[in-house]
């Protein structure tokens, strides 16, 4: 590897309303990998408009998906490895994951099938609660071509609930219901984002996510982070308007509460078999003294308003060196020379 620069693309866009949001993510990554010199890194994005690659003067050039590779002053470029940064699909989904498993192409993430897996809310809780880790919240799922009862559904579950689509990022789509009259309207706001719809029960306590990512064969956790929304709920305005949430990292919480959020996380870590960096969201509830799991993101956000880049910070390490280890655990894990 020290005879040679690795080729990086540095993939975001995609189809979600989370575009924006990893265009950021992908200039924080570029920023910061830059430094390192051992790498030469192109900025690719995927839109609904095609798949190009841009260069340092804005210029774009289209990729040629048959072997994921560009042209540049007529030579051929191949890439050693895909950073894949986009938030929702294509990117985060499994879509992406197996056309480069296909390619046999290495790339920074989950594989295909924990990809596809994680960003289906329904199953991923349902494979998290068989694994008896952690607490899991009592939860319904709709289907847009089926019919449902809001009676039915009241039966099962305790008011305030969560209405949210089963595959979305971001917080896209999502409600807070707190009276019978506002279900019908939150769960036809979720359909516009998917045609399954998870309505879960609500659980009060404090909200905590904590990253997590394999170096050296390990599985690393960082500092969680408090999340306090001004907002009834982390929606998408919370996440990514400054001043809408206290995100405090480290969270203020008790060195055996930490502990005890580190190794449920490095648990769902394995059972989901992640890769890359990942982030899992949960609600502690004081009174019970029990962690509530909320979902798991495998491409989580690096933009300067993300949470993942603050808890990198708390750990001690600077950006550039954390996104340095990412890719050189992918070098190693893929036996890049």
């Amino acid at each position: 590897m020290k005879n040679k620069r690795i080729n990086i693309a540095l993939l975001g866009g995609g189809y979600s309303g989370e575009y924006q949001v990893s265009l950021r993510s992908m200039e924080t990554i570029y920023t910061e990998l830059s430094k390192n010199t051992a790498y030469t890194l192109h900025k690719l994005i995927i839109n609904k408009d095609g798949w190009f690659h841009i260069d340092e003067e804005n210029n774009y050039s289209v990729i040629d998906k048959n072997d994921f590779s560009i042209t540049l002053n007529q030579e051929k470029i191949h890439f050693d490895l895909v950073f894949i940064i986009i938030h929702g699909s294509p990117g985060e989904d499994g879509k992406l994951q197996s056309y480069f498993e296909l390619l046999e192409i290495p790339f920074t993430t989950c594989n295909s099938i924990s990809s596809a897996l994680t960003f289906n809310k329904f199953y991923c809780n349902q494979v998290v609660k068989n694994a008896n880790i952690v607490g899991v919240a009592n939860s319904v799922t709709l289907n847009k071509s089926q019919a449902y009862s809001l009676g039915a559904i009241m039966e099962e579950l305790q008011l305030p609930v969560f209405v949210k689509p089963n595959e979305s990022g971001s917080s896209l789509g999502i409600s807070k219901v707190n009276k019978p009259e506002e279900l019908l309207n939150a769960i036809d706001y979720a359909f516009k984002e998917d045609d399954l719809v998870i309505i879960e029960e609500f659980i009060e306590g404090l909200e905590l996510t904590m990253g997590a990512y394999i170096y050296n064969n390990e599985i690393v956790t960082l500092p969680a982070t408090e999340i306090i929304p001004k907002n009834e709920f982390f929606d998408f305005e919370a996440k990514y308007t400054p001043g809408v949430t206290n995100e405090i990292t480290p969270a203020r919480i008790s060195d055996d509460l930490h502990l005890r959020l580190s190794n449920i996380t490095q648990g769902i870590y394995k059972v989901l078999n992640c890769s890359g960096i990942v982030r899992m969201d949960y609600i502690y509830n004081q009174s019970e003294d029990k962690i509530y799991f909320l979902e798991v993101n495998t491409v989580p956000g690096q933009s300067k308003e993300s949470l993942i880049p603050q808890q990198v910070k708390a750990a001690g390490l600077s950006l550039e060196e954390f996104y340095s280890n990412i890719v050189e655990e992918a070098i190693k894990i893929n036996k890049i020379i």
